[in-house]
C-alpha cells in the first residue's frame, strides 16, 4: 500500500507480494546539488508511484515511456533546477541526447517537517518543447544551471 501526503511526498511501502510494489525506485540525488530549493532535504531516495505514473501517462500521452529511461539521469545531471510555486518542490530541466528530447520533472523534496518514512517523490514528468524550454529559462527563477 501507498499512502501519499497532503504534503505531495510519498511514503514508501508495498503492496501484497501478488500485486506488486506500488512505488518504484528511480534513483539518488544529490543533496547539495539540490541544497539550492532547500538546505533540509532528509533523504537521497527519489521514488514515483504508480498512481503518479498512471497520471502522467493520462495527462501526457506518451511521454511516461519516452522519458522514463531518462529519470534518473535527469535528476542526477539535470540542466536547470528552477523554482516552483510549491515549497521544497523544483521544476528539473533536462535535455536529452536522444533526439534533441527536452524534459521537465517535477520533484517534491522530503525534508525534516515532514512526516518520517517519506522520500524525495516525482510528482510528474513530460516532454516540453523548445520554446516551452525557452520560456521556463526566461520566466522562472534558475536555481542552479549546469
Amino acid at each position: 500500500m501507498t499512502v501519499e501526503g497532503t504534503s505531495g511526498i510519498l511514503k514508501v511501502q508495498n503492496k501484497s507480494k501478488n500485486k506488486g510494489a506500488s512505488v518504484r525506485y528511480v534513483g539518488k540525488l544529490d543533496k547539495k546539488l539540490y541544497s539550492c530549493v532547500t538546505e533540509d532535504i532528509s533523504t537521497d531516495e527519489v521514488v514515483i508511484t504508480d498512481e503518479r505514473i498512471k497520471h502522467i501517462q493520462e495527462r501526457h500521452p506518451g511521454n511516461y515511456e519516452k522519458i522514463s529511461p531518462f529519470l534518473q539521469e535527469a535528476l542526477e545531471v539535470p540542466d536547470y533546477i528552477l523554482e516552483d510555486k510549491n515549497p521544497n518542490t523544483a521544476l528539473i530541466l533536462k535535455r536529452v541526447e536522444v533526439n534533441g528530447q527536452r524534459i521537465q520533472v517535477v520533484l517534491r523534496l522530503h525534508t525534516s517537517t515532514d512526516i518520517e518514512g517519506f522520500k524525495n517523490s516525482i510528482i510528474s514528468a513530460w516532454e516540453i518543447s523548445e520554446n516551452r524550454w525557452k520560456n521556463y529559462i526566461t520566466n522562472k527563477i534558475i536555481l542552479y544551471k549546469f
